[in-house]
């Protein structure tokens, strides 16, 4: 049976909130959705998921999993018992089952992934409310070094910074990015296995500051993917402003893919992102309008978008 599509997911979580009670939406975000995240932090630690994927269609016993993990078994079965109300983890004929999600977060970059969103982004959302009451509801300074990530980290340094100084949180962060992987109708990540195929790069590798002149000039065509919505509008415009000398009139093409925040209705992964902006650089991602502004303080049009 082919997997829904994300539009028909969407639908039914959007049904589902117009049938949420109040008190069912406080438990579902406060106790289930939080308890969730750390079993799940936990589980990397105990290799949970890679053990339920081993056993395979075998599935795994309350006896046999907490032999595997070393975990209590009667705090194994408290832990296990919330991923399988959460639809996580199946559970039938006394035995624990892996899902096809499950198999997923076993693999490595998805583990760091985990490890990066749980010990370093969630303490960043955790402390927005206690941080906005502090700065009386003032916007971070632009740059990100006095916002959110700051006051949960106890640094003064910015994001990136912070990460090179603590390399298990570049790891696990290099990882998280490279999760990013494109899926087809439910099926595995194939990305990475086409460019693992390819023979002969198409492309060279070149270091380049993008505050300074691009050095190669009169491109067929340049690409920025997600690089403006790091930094503010003013440094938005001077990376395109040391851009667009190497363009080639007639010629030349930029191409610009970022995210576009829809005012009327914007989604989750749109706004999940503009908060990860917020707590971690004191930037945002942008409007239509925002890009169309910024492409033009530097001189550039859109002519197909």
């Amino acid at each position: 049976m082919a997997s829904p599509s994300v539009s028909a997911i969407l639908d039914g979580i959007a049904t589902s909130r117009v049938l949420e009670i109040p008190s069912e939406l406080v438990q579902r975000t406060f106790w289930a959705e939080p308890a969730q995240s750390a079993i799940i932090r936990i589980a990397v630690d105990v290799k949970f998921f890679q053990h339920l994927k081993d056993a395979g269609d075998a599935g795994l016993t309350l006896s046999a999993f907490s032999q595997r993990t070393g975990d209590d078994s009667t705090l194994l079965q408290l832990l296990t018992r919330h991923l399988v109300a959460m639809n996580l983890v199946s559970f039938h004929n006394g035995a624990f089952y892996a899902t096809k999600l499950t198999n997923g977060l076993a693999a490595e970059n998805y583990q760091h992934s985990i490890n990066f969103c749980y010990d370093v982004a969630r303490s960043s959302f955790n402390g927005f409310p206690e941080y906005f009451k502090k700065s009386e509801y003032n916007y971070p300074t632009l740059g990100g070094t006095d916002g959110p990530f700051q006051e949960a980290h106890k640094t003064t340094l910015p994001f990136f910074e912070w990460l090179v100084a603590t390399p298990p949180h570049l790891q696990n962060f290099d990882s998280f990015m490279s999760a990013d992987v494109l899926l087809i109708d439910g099926r595995e990540p194939v990305i990475a296995d086409v460019v693992a195929d390819s023979t002969e790069r198409a492309f060279e590798v070149q270091a380049h500051d993008f505050f300074t002149p691009q050095p190669i000039k009169g491109a067929h065509a340049y690409s920025l993917h997600s690089i403006l919505h790091d930094w503010s509008d003013e440094d938005g415009v001077k990376i395109l402003e040391n851009l667009v000398p190497a363009l080639k009139k007639d010629y030349s093409r930029l191409l610009f893919n970022e995210i576009v925040i829809n005012e009327e209705k914007p989604t989750l992964a749109a706004t999940n992102m503009d908060l990860i902006m917020l707590a971690h650089f004191a930037v945002r991602e942008r409007t239509e309008t925002d890009w169309r502004d910024i492409l033009a303080q530097a001189g550039l049009k859109v002519v197909n978008g």
